[in-house]
Parts: structure tokens; sequence; C-alpha cells
């Protein structure tokens, strides 16, 4: 069975860092592009970081860009996205996806496969 499982996510003070992980089971991710998103209460899912499988090209939405990094651990078949400095604008349900193409495309209807997404929480 297909399955990718995010894991990290929790509630954490303004400032504070987190870092999420997105596992697959029954494939293997380094044949993908892994996209991140979330989606918050009341609002679209946002893309906000995408991580390429032909030469680990990383790319971020404006509104994560110097906070956020996305890495990817072949051996461990994990992709991270390592949140810092967070805002209580981050809150959200984080979710990762995975694209065939070798590329980062830009566009979420690429993604073919998610996970069931983590909750993150910045709150004092």
């Amino acid at each position: 069975q297909l399955q990718l499982v995010e894991s990290g996510g929790g509630l954490v003070q303004p400032g504070g860092s987190l870092r999420l992980s997105c596992a697959a089971s029954g494939f293997t991710l380094d044949a993908y592009s892994i996209g991140w998103f979330r989606q918050a209460p009341g609002k679209e899912r946002e893309g906000i970081s995408c991580i390429s499988s032909r030469d680990g090209n990383t790319y971020y939405a404006d509104s994560v860009k110097g906070r956020f990094t996305v890495s990817r651990d072949n051996a461990k078949n994990t992709v991270y996205l390592q949140m810092n400095s967070l805002r209580p604008e981050d809150t959200a349900v984080y979710y990762c996806a995975t694209d065939p193409r070798n590329y980062c495309s830009g566009y979420e209807s690429t993604f073919g496969s998610w996970g069931q997404g983590t909750q993150v929480t910045v709150s004092s």
C-alpha cells in the first residue's frame, strides 16, 4: 500500500521551531518531487515549498522564505520541513504530496499522492 505520513506537528510558541517529516511507505520518495502545503481554517490550501527530484532544487512561498527549509534524506525515504521563527499565522494543517515530475511545477494539480496532514499551532 502506497502511503505518505506526516509527523512532527504540535503546539509551539511564536518564534519557536518545529521539524515536520514526510515519510513514505510502499514506494521510494527519491523518484518524486515533494511539495509541502498548508491549510488554515477558513482559507484555501497554500503551497509553501517544494524540492525537486532531479537536482534537489528548492522553492518557497514568500510567506515562508527565509524561515522554512525543505530537505530530503533518500536513505530514510523521508522529506523534512524545518520551520523556524514561527508566527501565529503559520497555524495550519500541513500536508506533503508527491509529484512524479522531476521538477517543481508550481501547480498543485500536478501533485497526486497526499498525506493525512499534521496540525501546527503557533500560540502563546
